[in-house]
């Protein structure tokens, strides 16, 4: 009896998205593979707006059918079901501490560095009042660094993976800036994870997809 093949879950995502890259560190990290399809914002797929109407990404769509609009919730999905790293684990507090701490970078972080980064795309907009209102999220996360390397023990976790993008879209902005500002460990931080082979594995470049490409299997294994 012929027996068909899985279906592998699909990923949209688009590599310079923050949230997308959290979803894909996760998915890496657990070593789920799933069929990555690479947008454009600009020009987004039907099949992904029929999935997802709201149009942003990331977007999941598990074997099952079932739809995954929001990329904490594609981190968790991908860790609970194989979490080598224990990224769900933290050595110290707990995940709900943790996932505190990422609503916090969610929220009124996001808020600022969206004002800061883009500030054209606001009516009134001072860009330098938000730099200074984010920066304060950025205080708090070097003095918990101070502690211990990572935001919750000596190794990363999930709060580390799903903040780190938004640190680093923030650095970006003005890199003179932020490597002037006393925020030491913060820098180390940042620097241990986008440095690292597996961040660089997550930002291989792909083609844009549509329909009839071949698959992209995702995470590629590293030696």
């Amino acid at each position: 009896m012929n027996t068909a093949a899985p279906t592998l879950p699909v990923l949209y995502s688009f590599r310079r998205c923050p949230y997308a890259m959290r979803a894909r560190l996760a998915l890496a990290a657990s070593g789920l593979v799933v069929e990555l399809r690479e947008v454009e914002l600009k020009d987004k797929p039907a099949a992904m707006l029929q999935a997802s109407p709201k149009g942003t990404v990331p977007v999941l769509v598990d074997g099952n059918g079932r739809v995954l609009e929001e990329s904490l919730d594609i981190m968790l999905w991908a860790l609970r079901q194989h979490d080598p790293a224990h990224w769900l684990v933290p050595e110290t507090d707990s995940l709900e501490v943790m996932l505190a701490l990422i609503a916090q970078c969610d929220g009124d972080f996001k808020y600022h560095l969206d004002r800061y980064k883009y500030p054209g795309r606001y009516d009134g907009v001072d860009a330098l009042i938000h730099r200074t209102a984010g920066a304060e999220f950025l205080a708090q996360l070097d003095a918990r660094l101070h502690q211990h390397p990572y935001l919750f023990g000596q190794q990363p976790a999930l709060a580390d993976m799903a903040i780190a993008p938004f640190v680093r879209q923030f650095a970006q902005t003005d890199v003179d800036w932020f490597n002037q500002q006393p925020w030491p460990a913060l820098r180390a931080w940042l620097a241990s994870i986008v440095n690292a082979p597996s961040f660089a594995n997550i930002m291989t470049k792909y083609a844009k997809w549509a329909p009839g490409a071949d698959c992209v299997c995702f995470p590629v294994l590293l030696p």
